[in-house]
This record gives C-alpha cells, sequence and structure tokens, in this order.
C-alpha cells in the first residue's frame, strides 16, 4: 500500500491520500528540489548492467535505509521537466523481481503506480518506497574485474545524493535494528498487560479472554477524530460480518461504537461493566496501535458445557475466539488504512485469565452452535503462549482472513487441536 504522506503532499500541503497526476504536476511546476526522500528520474529502470549491478536496487535500498521516499520516472532532473514514460514499457513485476535478486534482507512494502494525466498524454511511474524497520539492506553485485564475486554495499541518502555506508554507520544502523526489534516486543507485552488490567478490573465471574494488539511502525497520519474512529469500526465489522458463524467483538461493540471514548492518546469503545452481555474492550490508537480484548468465557457459562465443566477449570469458545481473530485482523487493516501505516502490522494474540492458574478448556459447536461440547481430548493449559504474525501494507482480504487464520491456528494447536479453515 502506498503511503498518504510525502514530500510532494508536505511541498503542496495537500491532505493524506493517496498521490495522483496533477500533484506530481505541480510539483515538477514548482521545481520542486531532489532531496533524501525525492528522486526525479527521466527514465524507466534499466536491466542490471551485464547482469552484475542493478540501479533500480541501489536507489530503492538507499531510501528503505535512510527514511523512505519516491523514485518518480518521467521527471528530468535539475530541470524537472514532464517528459512522461511509455506505461507500455513499465513493468513492476520485473522490478520487484530486480529488487529481490539485488536486496538483502528483502524490501516486501514498495509499490509502483503509474499515474497518467486526464487528458491520457503523458505518464508517470511512482516508486514508493517506505522507511524499513529491518535496515540496513545490502546491495549486491558483482565486480567489475573479478566477475565471480559478489559485492555488497550499503548505500543511503545523504540531501539529493546516494552514498555508501562506512562500517561504523553499518554497524549503528544494526544496533538501531535490534532495538527497534527489542521495543517493539516489550511494547507488544507492555500493551497487553495493559489491556489484561482494563478488561480483568471489570470481571465479575472468572473467564478466559482473548486479548489482542497490532502496532504499525512508524506513524504516519494525524490522529482519527472521534467520527473516524467510529467509521473504523462500523466498516471493519461490515467486512468481517460471517453469514453462518458467531457474531465476533466488533457486533458486541455495535451498541457503543458510535460514540468512542476518549483516552490518552486513544479511543476506547468497551462493554465492560455496563451489563449489556459480553464483556468486550477496543482501542483505537493514535499512532494507528489496535488493541481487542474480548470475554471467551460468556457465552459457554451455559447448557450442556457447563453441566460438564471440570471443577475448577474455565471454558472458552472456540468459534468466538475465531471471531475475535477475524474481528481483530480487520480492525487492525481497516485503522492502518485510515492513518495510511506505511509498514506491515505485527499482530500479538493470546488467551488469558486474572488468576493464570485455572485450566483453560475450548468449547466447540456444531450445527451452528446449537450444541456445545467440550473437546475432551483437548489438551488443558494454563498458560498459552502469546502467538504473532504479521499483516503486510499490502493485500487484500485473502491476505488479511490468512493472517487471522494464523492467528486462530497458533493459538488452538496450544490446545492440541488443529482447526481447519
Amino acid at each position: 500500500m502506498a503511503r498518504s504522506w510525502t514530500r510532494l503532499h508536505e511541498h503542496l500541503g495537500a491532505a493524506p491520500g493517496p498521490l495522483n497526476f496533477d500533484m506530481v504536476r505541480r510539483a515538477a511546476a514548482d521545481l520542486l528540489e531532489e532531496s533524501d526522500d525525492l528522486d526525479w528520474k527521466e527514465h524507466l529502470p534499466q536491466p542490471p548492467r551485464d547482469g552484475r549491478w542493478n540501479e533500480l536496487a541501489k536507489d530503492v535500498a538507499a531510501m528503505a535505509n535512510t527514511r523512505g521516499g519516491l523514485l518518480i520516472f518521467g521527471v528530468r532532473d535539475k530541470t524537472c521537466d514532464l517528459t512522461g514514460i511509455d506505461p507500455g514499457q513499465a513493468s513492476p513485476q520485473q522490478y520487484h523481481q530486480w529488487i529481490r535478486n539485488h536486496v538483502q534482507p528483502y524490501l516486501p512494502d514498495i509499490t509502483f503506480t503509474t499515474l497518467t494525466s486526464p487528458d491520457g498524454t503523458t505518464s508517470v511511474l511512482v516508486c514508493d518506497i517506505p522507511a524499513s524497520p529491518m535496515a540496513p539492506h545490502h546491495v549486491y553485485g558483482t565486480a567489475q574485474k573479478d566477475k565471480d564475486q559478489q559485492a555488497a554495499v550499503v548505500p543511503y541518502r545523504d540531501k539529493d545524493q546516494t552514498d555508501w555506508m562506512a562500517e561504523h554507520q553499518i554497524e549503528r544502523a544494526y544496533r538501531d535494528r535490534f532495538t527497534r526489534t527489542e521495543r517493539a516486543e516489550e511494547e507488544a507485552e507492555r500493551l497487553l498487560d495493559q489491556t489484561r488490567e482494563s478488561a480483568f478490573t471489570h470481571q465479575t465471574e472468572p473467564a478466559a479472554w482473548f486479548l489482542a494488539t497490532a502496532r504499525p511502525l512508524p506513524r504516519t497520519a494525524p490522529q482519527l477524530t472521534r467520527h473516524e474512529a467510529s467509521a473504523v469500526l462500523h466498516t471493519a465489522r461490515t467486512r468481517t460480518q460471517p453469514p453462518h458463524r458467531s457474531a465476533g467483538p466488533l457486533a458486541g461493540l455495535q451498541i457503543v461504537s458510535n460514540n468512542p471514548r476518549s483516552g490518552l492518546r486513544r479511543w476506547v469503545v468497551q462493554t465492560l461493566g455496563r451489563q449489556l452481555g459480553r464483556d468486550i474492550h477496543a482501542e483505537l490508537h493514535h499512532d494507528g496501535t489496535t488493541v481487542l480484548a474480548a470475554d471467551l468465557s460468556w457465552d459457554t457459562q451455559r447448557g450442556r458445557a457447563l453441566q460438564e465443566k471440570p471443577e475448577g477449570s474455565l471454558l472458552l469458545s472456540q468459534d468466538y475466539t475465531r471471531a475475535c481473530c477475524q474481528n481483530f485482523t480487520a480492525l487492525a487493516r481497516e485503522l492502518a488504512r485510515r492513518t495510511g501505516a506505511d509498514s506491515a502490522l505485527h499482530l500479538t494474540a493470546t488467551i488469558a485469565s486474572r488468576t493464570g492458574s485455572s485450566p483453560l478448556i475450548p468449547v466447540y459447536s456444531e450445527y451452528g452452535g446449537a450444541f456445545p461440547e467440550i473437546a475432551h481430548d483437548a489438551r488443558r493449559p494454563t498458560r498459552i503462549q502469546p502467538v504473532t504474525t504479521s499483516l503486510p501494507p499490502s493485500g487484500g482480504d485473502t491476505t488479511r482472513d490468512e493472517a487471522a487464520q494464523e492467528l486462530f491456528t497458533d493459538l488452538m494447536n496450544q490446545f492440541g487441536l488443529d482447526p481447519q479453515p
């Protein structure tokens, strides 16, 4: 997914949103100078020279190693003349292959978009490169004097030029990467702890809870208004309304989702302590972070399943856990779209209880949920390890559903169960 806030948006005073041809035309007419995050290119990317070196890979890696940016093909360097390109000659699939072959680690979030003037006479190709949390990225090629020897360099942008990192700069880049990873894990755990506290404070009966967080990197858009937060909840709910399966937590939040409550740099929507049925808690943070918590035991505390419940254990609905995973990924994706998140989302989910020592037992349903049954052959752990996956900024509903299924499968596997999509 292309970024919604770029050097062109800043220069033109435009609101966050997709780039269009008129924005490129106006920026070129203004003689907008190249910078560390903008590079005008007159001609389309060329194949690797003699199969050894690829300029596109170098330019892409340099921006990913710095702070991201745009390569715009069809605008002459220095003069900013809008020369245009032949859209029939543009080959994004080939360009992605060059990047895959010449850049390590791989950069999955690069987008190529052809923009054409309203009269159809002029086109440009925009390569949008987010800043990469996996920097530094090396560019590989063959040295001219030794065709069998692969060499690797680490490019970066210095103002309007591409330069090569020295050894101490590469060392610092790796240190920054490891620090980002460590902080991301710490922040995910902190958010889960905070969500546990919010959910369990209002708990009146023992229950197992679904807890999940999704965090983007970096923040790329202004904070949501109350109306926008409500729209995110509504859109995510309509995208995952199941025709034949249990409705998820977003359906349970519908009664309160039109009026999110303000929190610390976030919007909060919840039914905790309101006697509105199942307890559910959701947060839409201004930096794009998503939090969702839901009582998994509420609809198991009745009927035959409850009568068969071993003393001291907690029942949880397998069907509702699946719905939680689906709703959570839909909500995270919709918030990312609304805030223009540039990078993949890091998703973390778990199942927990306030006691932390009660055996957890899944309950499954057959024939549309009419006959809940305890999964007697399942393991009964007291603690579920948090599971993670990622959700790329590009990709449609299939990608979102695959991420939800991965979370759900990893959670159920810890009970010894292998759920099918």
